[in-house]
């Protein structure tokens, strides 16, 4: 790392730490400053390894991730929050996809090195009439498969936006976005993946209807040219449907369901329109819970093929990552999972799931992949510990990680 980013990063956490009302908000409660108005410190910090087992490569990375910032808020509901953001290499035998870092003949770990203005925001919100926000901020619409931010990675995504929600019509729900930057997790030396501008519109429309929720969704991403992406720009339209069923005392039947077409948009010099759907039937009883799931992103077996570029992708289609970008021929998922809670330290989650990939034109076999995750607290800190296994079947590369991560926050 640049000798800047060490004296920027101390600074960062010597600063954080040294402000009285960081000290004070040990609980995170908001310190109140003044009659109507408080100011409420943000800190968190994620240390996470990560190790990459290719035929070819592998990778070892241990990185350390801080957020810290206030947050001062009116009781009119008028708030201001500021962010950064700063991710530290440990130990870096990994390739952070940013070139020149002198690491490429080891696996990606996307992990980079970075310090950033993550979130810079003015909000006016009314508990149960809406919110109007404005300024570089964290975006996450339903189960993040269009548009999130990327949690799982160090380096966070957001957006340069203005974003609003009407909440007062009930049983009605209206969401409207526009944005004109895609803040990515390369990293300030990403060069062009730095950020990716354009003009982006997000529109929601939901109602509940007693067990059933209904959305319909439109995104509309146009690239600026010149970019990485200037010529993926595209025009998604669609349905979502989610219900929990109550079947008995302690046992319920949680639906979904997705249906969505996209075509292309504004400079895309493609023709095409492809589909997507997804569904899953899951039942839950006394902590434990198993899902049947499928999804498809459909392709014209032109090489065209349905993408989901501003989605948080880790949460889709294996943690092994092998599928961020759908592939030419399109992409089917048939999946099953199951989780448990067990009351151990406070309470311990163990899951798995087991995938089975093919294409959607021309009957291609992707592979298999198994995954398996372990989350419990000690004390005040969160622990992770997750594995995924990918067995390529001769259509890509065998992938196997494994993660450990450690995080605090108030």
């Amino acid at each position: 790392m640049k000798k800047r980013n060490i004296i920027s990063y101390a600074a960062l956490a010597g600063a954080a730490l040294a402000t009285p009302s960081f000290a004070q908000a040990k609980t995170g409660d908001p310190v109140i400053i003044a009659e109507g108005l408080t100011l409420d410190p943000i800190f968190d910090a994620r240390l996470a390894y990560e190790h990459v087992d290719q035929p070819l490569s592998s990778a070892d990375s241990l990185t350390m991730r801080t957020r810290a910032g206030l947050e001062l808020a009116s009781d009119i509901g008028l708030s201001f929050l500021v962010e950064s953001e700063a991710t530290l290499g440990i130990i870096n035998d990994y390739n952070d996809t940013n070139i020149g870092n002198g690491v490429e003949p080891y696996s990606v770990v996307a992990d980079p090195e970075n310090i950033e203005l993550n979130r810079i925001q003015l909000q006016f919100a009314k508990k149960d009439k809406g919110s109007l926000t404005v300024g570089r901020q964290r975006i996450n619409i339903d189960d993040q498969r269009f548009v999130g931010s990327v949690g799982w990675r160090q380096n966070e995504q957001t957006f340069d936006a203005v974003s609003g929600s009407l909440t007062a019509l009930k049983p009605l729900t209206l969401e409207a976005t526009y944005a004109i930057s895609q803040r990515t997790i390369f990293g300030a030396d990403a060069g062009v993946r730095e950020d990716f501008d354009g003009d982006f519109i997000f529109l929601g429309a939901g109602a509940k209807l007693g067990p059933l929720n209904l959305k319909s969704f439109a995104y509309l991403l146009d690239f600026d040219a010149g970019q990485p992406v200037s010529l993926s720009s595209s025009a998604t339209y669609g349905l979502r449907a989610t219900a929990k069923l109550p079947v008995a005392e302690g046992f319920a039947l949680d639906l979904a369901g997705s249906y969505a077409v996209q075509k292309d948009y504004k400079a895309n010099p493609a023709d095409y329109s492809v589909d997507y759907i997804a569904g899953s039937v899951g039942t839950s009883y006394s902590g434990f819970s198993l899902k049947l799931g499928y999804e498809r992103l459909g392709s014209d077996g032109a090489g065209n093929r349905f993408q989901t570029p501003l989605a948080t992708l880790h949460k889709f289609n294996g943690w092994a990552d092998v599928f961020l970008s759908t592939p030419p021929a399109g992409l089917e998922d048939k999946y099953v999972s199951v989780a448990k809670k067990f009351n151990l330290l406070g309470g311990v989650t163990a899951s798995a799931a087991y995938h089975d990939f093919s294409s959607d034109a021309g009957s291609i076999d992707y592979g298999t992949e198994f995954d398996a995750a372990l989350n419990f607290k000690i004390n005040v800190v969160s622990v992770g510990l997750k594995y995924a296994n990918y067995n390529a079947d001769g259509f890509a590369v065998d992938t196997e990680k494994f993660w450990l991560r450690l995080g605090y926050r108030f």
